[in-house]
């Protein structure tokens, strides 16, 4: 079975997040904001717990288009994250 590599499209007025791992993780939180905290994007390098879990509880934070979870996890590695209400 040959895997197909397609890069799903970045949905509007979103910021995407491609998290690379070299072995799966058991949560998307804690990668993703360690992720945000790299990121060259002020407001999400800033963003507070309070808010981050917010973006979670509204469901701005989208992988593969479906809403994620924190305790989502997450496959070996690159995954594409998309944030909403930043």
């Amino acid at each position: 079975i040959k895997m197909n590599n397609m890069i799903p499209p970045q949905p509007e007025n979103s910021i995407r997040i491609t998290l690379v791992l070299d072995a799966p993780e058991s949560r998307l939180d804690s990668v993703l904001l360690q992720a945000m905290r790299d990121h060259n994007n002020k407001k999400l390098r800033e963003i507070s717990r309070v808010k981050f879990k917010k973006l979670f509880a509204d469901g701005n934070v989208l992988i593969k288009g479906q809403r994620a979870r924190t305790s989502s996890g997450l496959a070996k590695g690159t995954t594409y994250v998309d944030i909403f209400g930043i």
